[in-house]
């Protein structure tokens, strides 16, 4: 009987130091969680703010190269504070978001928000060959967060844009309304997506980009995981349809605010 007592004295000692052990692995993979948490958020931070630093760089240094051109200087100018105030809200923004933070939405016009986008951006599609069509009904708004889905907005162009180099191509940007949602669609004729990598463009550091337009790195595989954080933090859906050599579509649905 003493035996048996004895090994039930050991057992409850053992089932013990291994709850200790485990609650003691539990916090710590919480800790790792979130400091995973901390540097994805600033991952995606330091991303955002490169896809809006290189248009500002380009402004900057087209007034250093021109400077007996007043006029050209001064619109480089003023496109580069347009372009700072924008970073700056950008960040805070972000830095909320990342903290929790409630932050303030707004009725915004699509039309007016994708026409910002565009102007941030240096470079006329043009020059690298891509038609630019838009269907976007001027009464059409969505209740948003409006730094935040700009630069989904941004992220979706620069993104179609990389894939239509060196070749060029077609972007069409299409806004309708979808029942009680409203419906944002970029389509482009570019590269397109291989068939085993549909189920991970979403993913966080997973990327097929050999180059970049951004400061000339290769992508981080960051931008559509942030389009599809911001999109679901909005109530939204962000879905794609692809094939490799056919372009993508990008589809963005978003709630109506009645």
């Amino acid at each position: 009987m003493e035996r048996i007592l004895d090994r039930r004295r050991a057992l409850h000692k053992h089932l013990a130091s291994a709850q200790a052990q485990n609650e003691q692995l539990n916090s710590q993979l919480a800790q790792l969680g979130a400091l995973a948490n901390i540097g994805t958020s600033t991952c995606m931070i330091a991303h955002e703010m490169n896809n809006i630093l290189s248009p500002l760089a380009s402004y900057a240094q087209l007034a250093l190269n021109h400077p007996e051109d007043a006029e050209l200087g001064k619109k480089a100018l003023t496109k580069t504070a347009t372009n700072a105030m924008r970073a700056a809200k950008i960040l805070e923004s972000m830095l909320a978001m990342a903290s929790g933070e409630q932050q303030e939405k707004k009725q915004c016009r699509v039309a007016l928000m994708v026409q910002d986008v565009f102007t941030c951006l240096c470079r006329d599609f043009k020059k690298d060959h891509i038609v630019l069509e838009q269907a976007i009904p001027e009464d059409i708004t969505i209740d948003v967060i409006p730094i935040q889905m700009q630069q989904v907005f941004m992220n979706l162009i620069l993104n179609a844009r990389d894939a239509m180099l060196p070749k060029g191509g077609r972007l069409n940007i299409s806004v309708s309304r979808d029942g009680g949602a409203i419906a944002i669609t970029f389509s482009d004729t570019g590269s397109g997506i291989e068939a085993e990598n549909m189920d991970k463009v979403f993913d966080a550091f997973f990327t097929t980009k050999s180059h970049s337009t951004v400061l000339g790195k290769s992508g981080a595989g960051l931008g559509l995981a942030f389009c599809k954080k911001i999109v679901e933090a909005h109530g939204g859906t962000i879905s794609v349809r692809s094939s490799a050599g056919e372009g993508s579509i990008f589809s963005i649905i978003l709630p109506q605010k009645v």
